[in-house]
């Protein structure tokens, strides 16, 4: 499944939270939305817990 399709799909459930649960159910959906993707990124591999801590003079590559 590509990137669009995901987006497709996470702003539709959005909508229908928004729409359906008015404003609270919009920004719950979107912060477990926004959860659930950095929970993603850490078990792909693509960040480490360390990123959040660090500051912005101690880049590391």
């Amino acid at each position: 499944m590509n990137l669009a399709v995901i987006g497709m799909i996470a702003g539709m459930a959005l909508g229908f939270a928004g729409y359906f649960g008015g404003f609270g159910a919009f920004l719950l959906v979107a912060a477990l939305g926004a959860i659930g993707f950095v929970a993603g990124r850490f078990l792909e591999g693509d960040l480490e817990p360390g990123e959040f801590f660090r500051s912005r003079g101690d880049r590391r590559r």
